[in-house]
């Protein structure tokens, strides 16, 4: 692995941050999550499933476990396999998560050729891996060979000038305020062709 590989600073970021634990499924919150997602009324999804109003109310507010029959109705007046009734969303549609980096407070993590910012580094389980980067490289030649990984990048310069060379395309030089999404497992690397080093602003998918 090179020196300057963004596949250490991947790793770092899914070995680093606060765990999270799951939560055991509420199975009357999600029914009640399930009904408003047809927008039904209470009394529209009862009538539906062949069940009394009082009973599917006691059963999203986890006043009582309701039996196999109870939900297979239920599964059918929904539209569902049973199984379903006990499966949570993959993803919720709001989770609440953020993280603030203040200016220079990421983690570094200085190469030969890159000097790496981590930012967002107190959550896990990102689908992407954000990180500023100064570039200290002048010319190719400084590089042990391509950069490749999984995923896909997308680059923004900060500050300075820089050339971006890739397997497949002709180098392109770019300036503040330019950017560039690519195939991250297709040969890349970036120099400065400033005086001063240029800094730029790297986003890693990690799905």
């Amino acid at each position: 692995m090179h020196n300057n590989d963004p596949r250490t600073l991947i790793r770092i970021s899914r070995e680093t941050g606060a765990e999270e634990t799951g939560e055991p499924l509420d199975l009357g919150r999600h029914v009640r999550e399930l009904r408003k997602a047809r927008d039904w009324t209470l009394e529209q999804a009862a009538k539906k499933a062949g069940l009394a109003r009082s009973t599917l109310s006691k059963i999203e507010n986890g006043q009582m476990s309701p039996t196999y029959d109870a939900l297979k109705k239920l599964a059918t007046g929904l539209g569902i396999p049973v199984p379903q009734l006990f499966t949570p969303p993959e993803r919720q549609q709001v989770t609440g998560r953020m993280a603030i980096t203040p200016d220079g407070r990421g983690t570094g993590h200085a190469t030969a050729t890159y000097e790496h910012e981590l930012l967002a580094e107190t959550l896990t389980r990102k689908q992407m891996l954000p990180y500023r980067a100064r570039l200290r490289a002048r010319s190719m030649e400084e590089f042990d060979g391509w950069v490749r990984h999984d995923g896909e990048e997308f680059l923004y310069v900060l500050t300075g000038i820089v050339r971006l060379y890739t397997e497949f395309y002709e180098p392109v030089e770019m300036r503040r305020g330019d950017s560039a999404y690519y195939d991250a497992t297709m040969g890349h690397n970036v120099i400065s062709v400033s005086p001063e080093d240029a800094t730029i602003l790297w986003v890693t998918s990690l799905a």
